[in-house]
């Protein structure tokens, strides 16, 4: 009940100061996977339409959220969303000192501390992640590609204009993504 309070506070901050990337279509009202896949297919369209090759690349980053430092993450709510003095702490409090052990049958291993990683399974986990990742936004965008994000899926479309390239180029370029060198 707690998280579904800070989440909702931490929301409606963020709404407020618009500091979600509007390429970020998970863990929010409004950003679903219809509206991911409706974002990537107009960028591809977009580009056919306006006669240039289309390019995309899909990255899934894999266990995503044991990958989050926390010590950034905390670091990022501070500097990049605002976030201070008891809320601050409060967050520190929620993501330091957390353990785990496996549990099989009658044995258990020995407690070690988690150090990476959001709490799995919780209200917080998924919209801290989205917090932490929301910085790879500008970073593609500063290639001048167009990003988009679900969840810890990244979708990256660049396209091209194929205006001074001559066709025998573009089947060179074709069969050699298909069949690398």
């Amino acid at each position: 009940m707690l998280e579904r309070l800070v989440a909702k506070q931490l929301l409606s901050h963020l709404d407020e100061f618009k500091l979600l990337p509007d390429q970020q279509s998970a863990y929010r009202a409004h950003h679903s996977t219809e509206t991911a896949v409706l974002n990537v297919l107009s960028d591809i369209l977009t580009a056919v339409d306006n006669g240039d090759l289309a390019m995309l690349a899909l990255l899934d980053l894999s266990a995503a959220f044991d990958s989050v430092d926390q010590r950034i993450l905390l670091h990022r709510l501070e500097i990049s969303y605002g976030l201070d003095g008891v809320v601050l702490q409060w967050f520190v409090s929620y993501l330091d000192h957390r353990t785990q052990f496996v549990c099989y049958r009658d044995s258990e291993s020995t407690l070690g501390m988690v150090d990476f990683g959001v709490p799995h399974g919780s209200v917080l986990g998924p919209l801290l992640f989205l917090l932490y990742t929301a910085d790879l936004v500008m970073v593609i965008q500063s290639y001048d590609l167009q990003p988009h994000l679900y969840a810890d899926d990244t979708q990256i479309m660049g396209s091209f204009s194929l205006a001074p390239v001559t066709p025998l180029a573009v089947w060179r370029v074709v069969c050699l993504s298909v069949f690398p060198l």
